[in-house]
């Protein structure tokens, strides 16, 4: 999976889809890790807009406070207006107060190099909402707001597992539609079917060094017993302080526990 920003869902044939809000949105999801400005030339390359379309958009987005321009002709940031939309999509459910909790007692313990988050789908991304880590920790991909792919990510699969099979097999065409070769199906196709697996033996779903090399967690769905939205909780770290055995041995009980607590259910053998 590459760190291209997801295309979102559309249908051109559907009358109430405005292409025009779905561009600008897509223009402010160019942004990629460690990336704080963006050209316009860089937004064109990426969106495959036109450059007259991108400049009236961006322009649009500066007024409107969701992109900032360091000066006339220069580059462009996120603006305030974006982060005021991601704290109240944060602030609307009570999931992230409960979550601190259940994340700070997921990572209890000797290893000081262990996080956990909570994360919710966006397209083909399972995007961190909560997070959970000591200051001192060695980690690559457990920060706020990152995007981690569905289907080769613990957290990416426990929220396939927590939606139905027919929603499962259309995101699975979906991603068969971006992939760029048969070598990427393949493993697309075995990340679903590691996913039900893993779920249907565990109760819980495992990558361990399968999207990179460097990483192993273990996670699993939270379904919230009111609402539509799934959310996904995650255990793991940088691989060779967190190994398989060790997360599936001290972690997944607590992964078990935290989910049901988080989704309002009780455990079987309470």
């Amino acid at each position: 999976m590459t760190d291209e920003p997801d295309e979102p869902d559309t249908d051109a044939a559907d009358p109430k889809f405005v292409t025009a809000l779905a561009r600008g949105l897509g223009l402010m999801s160019c942004f990629r890790k460690n990336e704080v400005e963006l050209s316009n030339h860089a937004f064109v390359e990426r969106t495959g807009l036109p450059k007259a379309t991108v400049t009236r958009m961006t322009y649009t987005l500066c007024k409107l406070g969701y992109l900032v321009q360091s000066e006339p002709g220069g580059l462009y940031r996120l603006g305030p207006g974006v982060l005021r939309l991601g704290f109240g999509a944060l602030a609307s459910t009570d999931l992230k107060d409960r979550a601190e909790v259940e994340l700070r007692d997921l990572c209890a313990g000797d290893n000081p190099n262990v996080a956990a988050a909570i994360a919710e789908r966006h397209d083909l991304s399972a995007v961190y909402l909560v997070t959970h880590r000591a200051p001192s920790a060695i980690l690559t991909a457990f920060y706020l707001g990152a995007q981690v792919p569905l289907f080769s990510t613990s957290i990416g699969r426990a929220l396939l597992m927590g939606l139905s099979e027919n929603k499962r097999e259309e995101l699975l065409v979906r991603a068969f539609d971006r992939a760029a070769s048969d070598e990427e199906r393949a493993r697309l196709t075995h990340g679903l079917a590691r996913a039900r697996a893993d779920y249907e033996a565990y109760g819980f779903c495992t990558s361990f060094s399968e999207w990179r090399k460097e990483i192993n967690g273990i996670a699993a769905p939270i379904v919230p017993v009111e609402g539509d939205r799934v959310f996904a909780l995650n255990v793991g770290g940088v691989a060779f302080l967190n190994s398989a055995e060790e997360l599936m041995e001290t972690r997944a009980q607590r992964l078990l526990r935290a989910a049901h607590n988080l989704s309002l259910r009780p455990m079987d053998n309470d």
